[in-house]
């Protein structure tokens, strides 16, 4: 390994300090803005370069364009960051930061679109020494294969004109206890000088630990297996859950006397589907870069079949549960509590919730939808009125106002049935009321 010099280490440490190094974040959603805000409360010049208008001239208006993160909102409104459709503002940053998404299609292929074109616009308007940092969720080997190349193409130099790194992002939207500033990080560049520049940078702005990995690969490679460790788990005990259903069991009750046991397990619950940035993408980000490589990751395709089954799975419960009413779906009003993946926040990335709206539509229901964090996508203005409208309700988002609901206001409403996609309603509570109940395995 490459040792670096105590003096050029030493004079990098004191760079990253100065209050005049400007910083430039490309990319304003739930990673980026977080990002942004954070270097610009420790003193680093920041801009922040997005596409969309509307949310640059919110943000330098004050107003956070990312709804439900009352911090974010405080942070945002403090005008600490100037955001630019102009890439051109690349020129004056010290430190270059992609934080931009990276989506599948439709079918599950990795689409590196955005990075790509980040990367170019980094290497477009590149400043000699600029040290270029990748925190979108890549595969293992994007940032040598792909992004590299982009921003050597013009004849730059890694390590003389610019230096690369990878810090995959950790974020989790309405986490009161871990946030951007807290959560420890991991970086990896592709030489030992770039992952110590990024690592510099990051102890500079995080209270969280920064550790340093041995190649920007195995820090790539760090996101994606936390993300498919979760996805794993998850189409683990949702697979319990259908098993359970069959055999009588309450799978709910069942991890909960597995949890007990002190070491060597780790809870996780069963619901309607997975969604976010992350966890239902990131797999597939592995399993097509190995299998270019000519290795076949069955364990990671079936767990995402898993999970992407399971609002299929509740709206086959519906159907089940008016059949013995004597109701068919068609026909039927029902309505979907939530549009976002998880609760309290407004994120709708990936939703399962979107994916149980369209297969009942797709067999005639009739639908309502409502999300307080969504009111321009949901179909009544309030709960209540979602309520009254409705014969059978699919609770699809754990909001505080949702899982609140009692068992006598369902009743007063004449709600009927209730699927409980997120396992978070009083069952028993509900069952008395003489409505019926159906949870995931439960």
């Amino acid at each position: 390994m490459k040792i670096t010099h105590p003096k050029v280490t030493m004079s990098i440490r004191k760079s990253a300090k100065k209050k005049k190094n400007i910083v430039a974040i490309i990319g304003l959603g739930y990673v980026g803005l977080p990002l942004a805000v954070l270097c610009a409360e420790k003193g680093y010049r920041t801009y922040g370069v997005a596409l969309d208008r509307k949310k640059v001239n919110m943000i330098n208006s004050g107003v956070s364009p990312i709804p439900g993160d009352q911090e974010l909102d405080r942070l945002v409104a403090k005008k600490g960051i100037i955001a630019t459709i102009d890439a051109g503002i690349i020129r004056k940053s010290d430190i270059a930061i992609i934080c931009v998404p990276t989506p599948v299609d439709k079918f599950y292929n990795p689409d590196l679109g955005p990075v790509k074109s980040a990367a170019t616009k980094v290497a477009k308007n590149m400043k000699r020494g600029q040290l270029v940092i990748v925190e979108s969720t890549i595969n293992p080997g994007v940032c040598e294969e792909v992004v590299l190349p982009i921003l050597e193409k013009d004849g730059k130099k890694l390590g003389k004109d610019f230096f690369l790194a990878h810090c995959p992002e950790r974020i989790n939207p309405g986490d009161p206890k871990w946030n951007v500033r807290n959560i420890p990080r991991v970086v990896g560049g592709v030489t030992p000088q770039c992952t110590k520049r990024a690592a510099i940078f990051y102890r500079s702005i995080l209270e969280g630990n920064v550790r340093e990995m041995k190649s920007i690969k195995e820090a790539e490679a760090t996101k994606i297996i936390e993300n498919s460790f979760r996805d794993i788990n998850i189409a683990f005990v949702n697979e319990l859950a259908k098993s359970f259903d069959k055999l009588g069991i309450d799978v709910h009750d069942v991890i909960k006397g597995a949890a007990t046991k002190p070491f060597a397990f780790m809870a996780h619950y069963p619901s309607c589907g997975v969604g976010g940035h992350c966890i239902p993408v990131d797999p597939y980000y592995l399993i097509e870069r190995a299998k270019q490589s000519g290795f076949d990751h069955r364990f990671l395709r079936l767990a995402r079949e898993i999970n992407n089954s399971m609002p299929a799975y509740v709206v086959n419960q519906l159907i089940r549960i008016l059949n013995d009413i004597g109701k068919p779906l068609k026909g039927t009003t029902v309505g979907v509590l939530g549009l976002s993946y998880k609760p309290n926040v407004g994120d709708i990335r990936e939703s399962p919730s979107l994916k149980i709206i369209e297969l009942l539509r797709s067999f005639s229901a009739n639908v309502h939808v409502y999300d307080p964090y969504f009111p321009q996508q949901s179909t009544v203005k309030t709960l209540d009125a979602l309520l009254s409208k409705s014969t059978a309700v699919i609770l699809a988002t754990g909001h505080k106002e949702f899982v609140a609901l009692t068992a006598g206001e369902l009743k007063r409403r004449g709600v009927k049935v209730i699927i409980d996609g997120q396992n978070a309603l009083d069952r028993e509570k509900i069952i008395r009321a003489g409505i019926r109940y159906k949870g995931i395995g439960r």
